[in-house]
Protein backbone atom coordinates (compact mmCIF):
# COMPACT_ATOMS: atom_id res chain seq x y z
CA UNK A 1 0.00 0.00 0.00
CA UNK A 2 1.33 3.54 -0.91
CA UNK A 3 1.50 6.54 1.54
CA UNK A 4 -1.41 8.60 2.23
CA UNK A 5 0.83 11.37 1.02
CA UNK A 6 1.53 9.87 -2.67
CA UNK A 7 -1.82 8.67 -2.74
CA UNK A 8 -3.05 12.26 -2.62
CA UNK A 9 -0.44 13.84 -4.71
CA UNK A 10 -0.85 10.78 -7.59
CA UNK A 11 -4.84 11.70 -7.42
CA UNK A 12 -4.53 15.35 -8.74
CA UNK A 13 -6.13 16.06 -12.14
CA UNK A 14 -4.17 18.17 -14.52
CA UNK A 15 -0.70 17.98 -13.90
CA UNK A 16 2.27 17.84 -15.60
CA UNK A 17 3.25 14.71 -15.80
CA UNK A 18 -0.72 13.59 -16.55
CA UNK A 19 -0.50 15.99 -19.25
CA UNK A 20 2.40 14.06 -20.84
CA UNK A 21 1.13 10.96 -20.73
CA UNK A 22 -2.24 12.12 -22.08
CA UNK A 23 -0.14 13.45 -25.41
CA UNK A 24 1.05 9.85 -25.63
CA UNK A 25 -2.25 8.37 -25.68
CA UNK A 26 -3.59 11.15 -28.16
CA UNK A 27 -0.35 10.30 -30.33
CA UNK A 28 -0.92 6.59 -30.46
CA UNK A 29 -4.79 7.58 -31.43
CA UNK A 30 -4.95 10.18 -33.56
CA UNK A 31 -1.57 10.43 -34.50
CA UNK A 32 1.10 12.92 -33.63
CA UNK A 33 0.84 15.46 -36.42
CA UNK A 34 -3.23 15.97 -35.44
CA UNK A 35 -2.55 16.78 -31.58
CA UNK A 36 -1.26 20.02 -29.83
CA UNK A 37 0.66 19.50 -27.27
CA UNK A 38 1.60 22.74 -25.48
CA UNK A 39 2.04 21.15 -21.84
CA UNK A 40 5.37 20.24 -21.03
CA UNK A 41 8.45 22.62 -20.82
CA UNK A 42 10.62 20.35 -23.22
CA UNK A 43 12.81 22.13 -25.46
CA UNK A 44 12.62 21.77 -28.96
CA UNK A 45 15.18 24.00 -30.10
CA UNK A 46 18.50 22.02 -30.66
CA UNK A 47 21.21 22.52 -28.15
CA UNK A 48 24.30 24.94 -29.29
CA UNK A 49 26.70 23.00 -32.00
CA UNK A 50 29.34 23.35 -29.19
CA UNK A 51 27.76 21.15 -27.18
CA UNK A 52 27.71 18.19 -29.39
CA UNK A 53 31.60 19.19 -30.03
CA UNK A 54 32.23 19.07 -26.59
CA UNK A 55 31.06 15.40 -25.80
CA UNK A 56 33.13 14.45 -28.69
CA UNK A 57 36.42 16.16 -27.34
CA UNK A 58 35.85 15.13 -23.99
CA UNK A 59 35.24 11.49 -24.89
CA UNK A 60 38.67 11.28 -27.26
CA UNK A 61 40.53 12.75 -24.34
CA UNK A 62 40.17 9.46 -22.30
CA UNK A 63 37.53 10.50 -20.12
CA UNK A 64 37.07 8.68 -16.47
CA UNK A 65 33.27 8.30 -15.52
CA UNK A 66 34.02 7.96 -12.12
CA UNK A 67 33.30 9.80 -8.99
CA UNK A 68 34.65 12.89 -7.90
CA UNK A 69 34.54 15.84 -5.29
CA UNK A 70 30.82 15.77 -4.01
CA UNK A 71 30.67 19.57 -5.07
CA UNK A 72 31.56 18.76 -8.37
CA UNK A 73 34.89 18.41 -10.81
CA UNK A 74 37.35 22.12 -10.06
CA UNK A 75 37.73 23.14 -13.82
CA UNK A 76 34.00 23.05 -14.07
CA UNK A 77 33.41 24.75 -10.97
CA UNK A 78 36.28 27.63 -12.16
CA UNK A 79 34.58 28.09 -15.57
CA UNK A 80 30.94 28.78 -13.88
CA UNK A 81 32.53 30.86 -11.22
CA UNK A 82 34.36 33.04 -14.09
CA UNK A 83 31.54 33.14 -16.55
CA UNK A 84 29.28 34.46 -12.97
CA UNK A 85 32.19 37.47 -12.45
CA UNK A 86 31.97 38.45 -15.96
CA UNK A 87 28.48 39.25 -15.83
CA UNK A 88 27.66 40.24 -13.10
CA UNK A 89 31.02 42.07 -11.78
CA UNK A 90 31.38 39.77 -8.68
CA UNK A 91 34.33 37.85 -7.36
CA UNK A 92 33.51 34.22 -6.95
CA UNK A 93 35.32 31.39 -6.86
CA UNK A 94 34.85 27.73 -7.89
CA UNK A 95 34.33 27.46 -4.30
CA UNK A 96 31.66 28.83 -3.85
CA UNK A 97 30.00 26.78 -6.94
CA UNK A 98 28.14 23.55 -6.24
CA UNK A 99 27.42 20.80 -9.05
CA UNK A 100 23.68 19.60 -8.90
CA UNK A 101 21.43 17.11 -10.60
CA UNK A 102 19.29 20.26 -12.29
CA UNK A 103 18.15 22.83 -10.29
CA UNK A 104 15.61 20.55 -8.78
CA UNK A 105 18.74 18.82 -7.32
CA UNK A 106 19.85 22.03 -5.96
CA UNK A 107 16.53 22.95 -5.40
CA UNK A 108 16.27 20.10 -2.62
CA UNK A 109 20.40 20.17 -1.38
CA UNK A 110 19.60 23.63 -0.02
CA UNK A 111 16.11 22.56 1.75
CA UNK A 112 17.81 19.55 3.31
CA UNK A 113 20.68 21.67 4.86
CA UNK A 114 18.79 24.58 5.97
CA UNK A 115 15.47 22.96 7.04
CA UNK A 116 14.37 21.60 10.49
CA UNK A 117 11.21 20.20 11.30
CA UNK A 118 8.35 22.59 11.34
CA UNK A 119 10.36 25.66 9.33
CA UNK A 120 8.52 27.51 6.87
CA UNK A 121 9.33 28.28 3.25
CA UNK A 122 7.53 30.83 1.57
CA UNK A 123 6.37 30.65 -2.02
CA UNK A 124 4.70 33.14 -4.14
CA UNK A 125 1.53 31.86 -5.85
CA UNK A 126 1.20 31.13 -8.72
CA UNK A 127 4.69 28.24 -8.30
CA UNK A 128 5.83 25.41 -9.32
CA UNK A 129 4.43 22.91 -7.03
CA UNK A 130 6.74 20.22 -7.52
CA UNK A 131 8.36 23.12 -4.37
CA UNK A 132 5.97 21.61 -2.19
CA UNK A 133 7.04 18.04 -2.31
CA UNK A 134 10.90 19.03 -2.39
CA UNK A 135 9.87 21.35 0.98
CA UNK A 136 8.17 17.96 2.36
CA UNK A 137 10.76 16.07 1.63
CA UNK A 138 12.41 17.60 4.72
CA UNK A 139 9.98 18.47 7.29
CA UNK A 140 9.49 22.20 6.14
CA UNK A 141 6.03 23.55 5.86
CA UNK A 142 5.34 25.31 2.83
CA UNK A 143 3.32 28.90 3.30
CA UNK A 144 1.84 30.97 -0.18
CA UNK A 145 1.51 34.86 -0.63
CA UNK A 146 -0.64 35.43 -3.12
CA UNK A 147 0.07 37.46 -6.68
CA UNK A 148 -1.09 41.28 -7.32
CA UNK A 149 -2.03 42.49 -10.46
CA UNK A 150 -2.01 41.06 -14.25
CA UNK A 151 1.34 40.48 -14.25
CA UNK A 152 1.45 38.08 -10.79
CA UNK A 153 4.13 40.67 -8.90
CA UNK A 154 3.87 39.64 -5.10
CA UNK A 155 1.67 41.25 -2.73
CA UNK A 156 4.42 42.91 -0.56
CA UNK A 157 1.92 43.41 2.67
CA UNK A 158 1.00 39.95 2.27
CA UNK A 159 4.55 38.60 2.19
CA UNK A 160 5.45 40.48 5.43
CA UNK A 161 2.46 38.97 7.20
CA UNK A 162 3.52 35.81 6.33
CA UNK A 163 6.67 35.53 7.59
CA UNK A 164 7.15 34.31 11.17
CA UNK A 165 9.75 33.28 13.76
CA UNK A 166 9.61 29.58 11.22
CA UNK A 167 10.55 31.20 8.38
CA UNK A 168 13.55 30.01 7.07
CA UNK A 169 13.66 30.26 3.40
CA UNK A 170 11.84 32.24 0.63
CA UNK A 171 11.62 31.10 -2.90
CA UNK A 172 11.70 33.34 -6.02
CA UNK A 173 11.14 32.23 -9.25
CA UNK A 174 11.82 34.99 -12.37
CA UNK A 175 11.42 34.31 -15.37
CA UNK A 176 8.35 32.76 -13.84
CA UNK A 177 6.65 29.22 -14.33
CA UNK A 178 3.96 29.20 -14.83
CA UNK A 179 3.39 32.64 -16.21
CA UNK A 180 7.00 33.88 -18.16
CA UNK A 181 6.61 37.10 -15.89
CA UNK A 182 9.52 38.53 -15.25
CA UNK A 183 10.46 40.75 -11.49
CA UNK A 184 12.35 44.00 -12.28
CA UNK A 185 14.39 45.19 -10.38
CA UNK A 186 11.94 47.73 -8.19
CA UNK A 187 10.21 44.18 -7.21
CA UNK A 188 13.54 42.48 -5.97
CA UNK A 189 14.48 45.55 -4.00
CA UNK A 190 10.88 45.64 -2.20
CA UNK A 191 11.49 41.60 -1.35
CA UNK A 192 14.96 42.42 -0.18
CA UNK A 193 13.59 45.38 1.86
CA UNK A 194 11.19 43.37 3.39
CA UNK A 195 13.52 40.13 4.02
CA UNK A 196 16.17 42.10 5.39
CA UNK A 197 13.36 44.43 8.33
CA UNK A 198 12.51 40.62 9.17
CA UNK A 199 16.01 39.53 9.55
CA UNK A 200 16.46 42.14 12.06
CA UNK A 201 12.81 41.51 13.93
CA UNK A 202 13.58 37.67 14.39
CA UNK A 203 17.50 37.35 15.07
CA UNK A 204 18.37 34.88 12.57
CA UNK A 205 18.82 34.37 8.32
CA UNK A 206 16.30 34.14 6.27
CA UNK A 207 17.50 33.02 3.06
CA UNK A 208 16.32 33.80 -0.36
CA UNK A 209 16.57 30.95 -2.76
CA UNK A 210 16.62 31.96 -6.08
CA UNK A 211 15.31 29.41 -8.71
CA UNK A 212 16.78 30.16 -12.25
CA UNK A 213 16.56 27.66 -15.10
CA UNK A 214 14.68 30.03 -16.95
CA UNK A 215 17.32 33.25 -16.27
CA UNK A 216 19.17 33.35 -19.72
CA UNK A 217 15.26 33.04 -21.73
CA UNK A 218 14.69 36.81 -21.60
CA UNK A 219 12.79 38.64 -24.64
CA UNK A 220 12.27 41.84 -25.61
CA UNK A 221 15.54 43.74 -23.71
CA UNK A 222 13.60 43.10 -20.88
CA UNK A 223 16.07 43.29 -17.66
CA UNK A 224 16.81 40.50 -15.46
CA UNK A 225 17.84 41.92 -11.54
CA UNK A 226 20.88 39.59 -10.22
CA UNK A 227 19.70 38.58 -6.63
CA UNK A 228 22.87 38.57 -5.12
CA UNK A 229 23.56 42.06 -5.61
CA UNK A 230 19.59 42.75 -3.97
CA UNK A 231 19.87 40.60 -1.11
CA UNK A 232 22.76 39.62 0.71
CA UNK A 233 21.49 36.19 2.04
CA UNK A 234 20.92 34.96 -1.85
CA UNK A 235 21.58 31.93 -3.13
CA UNK A 236 21.19 31.18 -6.57
CA UNK A 237 19.96 27.51 -8.00
CA UNK A 238 20.93 27.44 -11.93
CA UNK A 239 19.73 24.67 -14.67
CA UNK A 240 21.43 23.84 -18.51
CA UNK A 241 18.45 21.95 -18.93
CA UNK A 242 17.07 25.06 -20.88
CA UNK A 243 19.26 27.88 -21.73
CA UNK A 244 21.40 24.36 -23.55
CA UNK A 245 18.68 22.21 -24.00
CA UNK A 246 19.82 19.51 -21.86
CA UNK A 247 16.61 18.75 -19.96
CA UNK A 248 17.29 15.15 -19.86
CA UNK A 249 20.70 15.31 -18.87
CA UNK A 250 19.84 16.95 -15.21
CA UNK A 251 23.35 19.14 -14.86
CA UNK A 252 23.11 22.59 -12.83
CA UNK A 253 24.55 24.34 -9.97
CA UNK A 254 24.44 25.87 -6.92
CA UNK A 255 26.08 29.38 -5.85
CA UNK A 256 26.48 29.59 -2.95
CA UNK A 257 28.32 33.33 -2.05
CA UNK A 258 30.63 33.85 0.31
CA UNK A 259 29.00 36.04 1.64
CA UNK A 260 25.47 34.90 3.05
CA UNK A 261 24.95 34.29 6.71
CA UNK A 262 26.54 30.84 8.36
CA UNK A 263 28.15 30.11 4.67
CA UNK A 264 30.91 27.85 5.38
CA UNK A 265 28.58 25.83 7.20
CA UNK A 266 25.87 26.36 4.72
CA UNK A 267 28.82 25.14 2.28
CA UNK A 268 29.51 22.02 4.06
CA UNK A 269 25.86 21.02 4.61
CA UNK A 270 24.81 21.19 1.15
CA UNK A 271 27.89 19.29 0.30
CA UNK A 272 26.94 16.68 2.86
CA UNK A 273 22.99 16.76 1.81
CA UNK A 274 23.90 15.39 -2.15
CA UNK A 275 24.78 12.05 0.06
CA UNK A 276 21.34 12.23 2.05
CA UNK A 277 19.47 12.70 -0.96
CA UNK A 278 20.96 9.85 -3.03
CA UNK A 279 22.99 11.49 -6.26
CA UNK A 280 26.07 11.83 -4.61
CA UNK A 281 27.29 13.54 -7.74
CA UNK A 282 26.18 15.73 -10.52
CA UNK A 283 26.42 13.73 -13.64
CA UNK A 284 30.46 13.74 -14.46
CA UNK A 285 30.30 13.96 -18.20
CA UNK A 286 27.66 16.66 -18.70
CA UNK A 287 29.83 19.02 -16.04
CA UNK A 288 32.32 18.97 -18.41
CA UNK A 289 30.25 19.91 -21.06
CA UNK A 290 28.75 22.50 -18.83
CA UNK A 291 32.16 23.88 -18.19
CA UNK A 292 32.70 24.58 -21.34
CA UNK A 293 29.77 25.34 -22.87
CA UNK A 294 28.67 27.65 -20.02
CA UNK A 295 28.45 31.11 -22.10
CA UNK A 296 26.30 29.58 -25.02
CA UNK A 297 23.21 29.71 -25.10
CA UNK A 298 20.08 28.11 -27.45
CA UNK A 299 18.78 30.65 -30.34
CA UNK A 300 16.30 32.90 -28.65
CA UNK A 301 15.11 33.73 -32.20
CA UNK A 302 12.64 30.45 -32.65
CA UNK A 303 11.35 31.03 -28.93
CA UNK A 304 10.35 34.61 -29.61
CA UNK A 305 8.42 34.04 -32.65
CA UNK A 306 6.95 30.84 -31.30
CA UNK A 307 5.47 33.35 -28.12
CA UNK A 308 4.77 36.11 -30.87
CA UNK A 309 2.42 33.63 -32.95
CA UNK A 310 0.59 31.71 -29.46
CA UNK A 311 0.34 34.77 -27.76
CA UNK A 312 -1.46 36.82 -31.16
CA UNK A 313 -3.34 33.66 -31.93
CA UNK A 314 -4.97 33.68 -28.26
CA UNK A 315 -5.39 37.30 -28.53
CA UNK A 316 -7.41 36.88 -32.09
CA UNK A 317 -10.05 34.34 -30.78
CA UNK A 318 -10.84 36.36 -27.89
CA UNK A 319 -8.76 34.19 -24.98
CA UNK A 320 -7.16 36.52 -22.03
CA UNK A 321 -3.63 35.74 -21.58
CA UNK A 322 -0.34 37.34 -19.72
CA UNK A 323 2.29 38.54 -21.84
CA UNK A 324 5.68 36.67 -21.58
CA UNK A 325 8.82 38.19 -20.84
CA UNK A 326 10.72 35.59 -20.46
CA UNK A 327 10.50 31.09 -19.91
CA UNK A 328 8.77 29.84 -22.72
CA UNK A 329 5.28 29.34 -21.28
CA UNK A 330 1.41 31.75 -21.35
CA UNK A 331 -0.75 31.47 -18.84
CA UNK A 332 -4.13 31.87 -19.76
CA UNK A 333 -7.33 32.52 -18.26
CA UNK A 334 -10.02 29.97 -18.26
CA UNK A 335 -13.35 31.37 -20.12
CA UNK A 336 -15.16 28.36 -18.06
CA UNK A 337 -14.36 26.19 -15.25
CA UNK A 338 -11.30 25.01 -15.60
CA UNK A 339 -11.96 21.24 -15.56
CA UNK A 340 -14.55 21.86 -18.10
CA UNK A 341 -11.79 23.44 -20.26
CA UNK A 342 -8.82 21.21 -20.00
CA UNK A 343 -11.74 18.63 -21.58
CA UNK A 344 -13.10 20.73 -23.57
CA UNK A 345 -9.49 21.89 -24.96
CA UNK A 346 -8.80 17.52 -25.14
CA UNK A 347 -11.68 17.14 -27.35
CA UNK A 348 -9.79 19.58 -29.50
CA UNK A 349 -6.84 17.83 -28.93
CA UNK A 350 -5.08 20.42 -27.16
CA UNK A 351 -2.84 19.25 -24.20
CA UNK A 352 -2.70 21.93 -21.39
CA UNK A 353 -1.63 22.09 -17.86
CA UNK A 354 -4.05 23.28 -15.58
CA UNK A 355 -3.61 26.08 -13.22
CA UNK A 356 -4.26 24.26 -10.43
CA UNK A 357 -0.96 22.62 -11.10
CA UNK A 358 0.22 25.80 -9.94
CA UNK A 359 -2.29 26.24 -7.28
CA UNK A 360 -3.62 29.02 -9.12
CA UNK A 361 -7.21 27.77 -10.74
CA UNK A 362 -9.00 29.50 -13.33
CA UNK A 363 -5.93 29.22 -15.85
CA UNK A 364 -3.81 26.92 -17.88
CA UNK A 365 -0.20 27.12 -18.57
CA UNK A 366 0.31 26.28 -22.60
CA UNK A 367 4.02 25.46 -23.72
CA UNK A 368 5.69 27.24 -26.90
CA UNK A 369 8.57 25.40 -26.59
CA UNK A 370 7.25 23.24 -29.27
CA UNK A 371 8.52 23.08 -32.99
CA UNK A 372 6.87 25.79 -34.70
CA UNK A 373 4.77 23.85 -37.05
CA UNK A 374 2.87 22.88 -34.04
CA UNK A 375 1.77 26.18 -32.88
CA UNK A 376 0.62 26.58 -37.00
CA UNK A 377 -1.38 23.69 -37.02
CA UNK A 378 -2.96 24.73 -33.99
CA UNK A 379 -4.60 27.57 -35.75
CA UNK A 380 -7.76 26.59 -36.50
CA UNK A 381 -8.23 24.29 -33.75
CA UNK A 382 -7.63 27.17 -31.02
CA UNK A 383 -10.85 28.65 -33.28
CA UNK A 384 -12.73 25.72 -32.51
CA UNK A 385 -11.90 25.68 -29.11
CA UNK A 386 -12.82 29.93 -28.88
CA UNK A 387 -16.51 28.66 -30.01
CA UNK A 388 -16.77 25.60 -28.13
CA UNK A 389 -16.39 28.40 -24.93
CA UNK A 390 -18.48 31.16 -26.68
CA UNK A 391 -16.00 33.75 -26.89
CA UNK A 392 -16.41 33.95 -30.86
CA UNK A 393 -19.47 33.01 -33.03
CA UNK A 394 -20.13 31.11 -35.58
Amino acid sequence: MISQRMGKRISQKGGIRQAYNEAQRQYEIYGKENVFDLSIGNPSVPAPDKVKETILKVLEDDFSHGYMSDAGYEDTRRKIAESLNRKYEETYTGDDIVMTNGAAGGINCTLCALLDPGDEVILFRPYYTAYEGFIENWGGKAVTVSPKGEEFLPDYEELEQRITQRTKVVIVNSPHNPSGTIYPKETAEKIARILEKKEQELGHEIYLLSDEPYRELVYDGTHLPWWPHEYRDTIVAYSFSKSLSLAGERIGYLLIPPHIGDAKNVMRAVRSSMGKIGYVNAPALFQKVAGDCVDETVDLKYYKKNRDLLYQTLKRFGFTAVYPRGAFYIFVKCPINEEEFLIRAQNRHFIFVGGSSFDYPGYVRLSFCCKQEVIERAVPAFELLARDCGLISG
